[in-house]
């Protein structure tokens, strides 16, 4: 388990080091802003759709800046949730935030959750969940059309 472990902690500190899909993306079909009032984290997040019926998301960037966690997980989101459905995307959503609050085990979701795993022992970190849901909370409100900063106070 320590192993596991060790790779997941590799994982977030690659993906905070060189964040992936870290830019602003002109002609958004969706942006909003994401702020934790209480450690300082701050995005912003764009969002383009495919032109199908299903309006896939094409592609999901971010700017900002924060700790590790919320800089990885913000990393490790817009990778993932490319070319997913608006549905598939709230399916993530919740999954997720169940997974770092400690309501799910990721040992049950892994083949599902990939890279997204390794923010299951953020539970452990009560102080740490905050940060790592800031990236899905703003994704979220992005896609279901919210118009105001996201806050996780």
């Amino acid at each position: 388990m320590d192993e596991i472990r060790e790779l997941y902690q590799e994982v977030i500190l690659d993906h905070n080091k060189n964040p992936r899909n870290f830019h602003v993306m002109e002609n958004a079909d969706a942006e909003l802003e994401g702020y934790n009032p209480l450690c300082g984290d701050h995005y912003t997040f764009y969002v383009r759709y495919d032109d199908s019926e299903t309006k896939r998301i094409a592609e999901v960037s971010f700017t900002g800046n924060g700790c590790a966690i919320s800089k990885a997980s913000a990393s490790i989101m817009s990778a993932f949730i490319k070319g997913k459905t608006k549905d598939e995307a709230e399916h993530y959503f919740n999954l997720f935030h169940d997974i770092v609050v400690g309501k799910k085990s990721a040992a049950d979701h892994i083949e599902e959750l990939g890279k997204l795993a390794a923010f299951a022992g953020v539970s452990e970190f009560p102080m740490r969940v905050k940060c790592a849901t800031l990236p899905w909370h703003t994704l979220h409100g992005a896609i279901t059309g919210e118009d105001t900063t996201i806050s996780t106070e």
